[in-house]
This record gives C-alpha cells, sequence and structure tokens, in this order.
C-alpha cells in the first residue's frame, strides 16, 4: 500500500488542522494506521493510532482530548484531526500502516510497513 499524507500547514497556537492519509490499493481494511511525527533535532514520536476498524484508537498524553484519530475505510483514508494546537506540536506529520490481524492500535513504529511523504505543520506563538 501506498499512502499520501496531507494538511499540513501554518496556523496559530489555539488553530485547528486535518490530516488525511490516502491509501492506495484494496485492502486498507487490514492495515492499523499510525501518526507519527518529527520536530527539527528531535527523533520521530508516536502520536495517535487507529486499529484496522477504527473502534479503537490511542494517543501520546501530550495530545490527549486534543488530537482525534480516525478513519474511512470506503475512502481508503485516515484522519487526524489536531484542535487547539501548541508551538510544541511544530513538526513534520507522518502517517503509517501496519499490517496485521489484530483489532488493537499499533504504537511502535517497528511495524509499519509503510510510510507517508510526511507533512509539515507549524503552529505559531
Amino acid at each position: 500500500v501506498q499512502l499520501q499524507a496531507s494538511g499540513g500547514g501554518l496556523v496559530q497556537a489555539g488553530g485547528s488542522l486535518r490530516l488525511s492519509c490516502v491509501a492506495s490499493g484494496r485492502t486498507f481494511s487490514s492495515y492499523a494506521i499510525g501518526w507519527f511525527r518529527q520536530a527539527p533535532g528531535k527523533e520521530r514520536e508516536f502520536v495517535a493510532a487507529i486499529s484496522r476498524s477504527g473502534d479503537s484508537t490511542s494517543y501520546v498524553d501530550s495530545v490527549k482530548g486534543r488530537f482525534t484519530a480516525s478513519r474511512d475505510n470506503a475512502k481508503n483514508t485516515g484522519y487526524l484531526q489536531m484542535n487547539s494546537l501548541k508551538p510544541e506540536d511544530t513538526a513534520v506529520y507522518y502517517c503509517g500502516a501496519a499490517y496485521t490481524r489484530g483489532f488493537t492500535t499499533v504504537t511502535s513504529p517497528g511495524y509499519y510497513n509503510h510510510w507517508g511523504q510526511g507533512t509539515l505543520v507549524t503552529v505559531s506563538s
């Protein structure tokens, strides 16, 4: 599966953005989707994940209550709604797809088989 991430941009603190991750292929529902980010000079970190069916989600503590992961399997698309953005959310955001037969989220980057190209989110103070 190939992934195309989009939706990044420049936003003021407190604003919102919605990232999209469109997948090619017909087996999108076989993949858990994850969102990771990498800020300048830092390692890539887990942000959010959603299970194959969309029933389960996981978040890093710093975004809980502000970010929401969702997906539309009919459209082969995953989403990350980001509200109440903070300057520390500034990073390149990547979506990943992890092939799994399980029904839970996948939070470890090592399990992700496919990655999108990344989309830059810049939050100004």
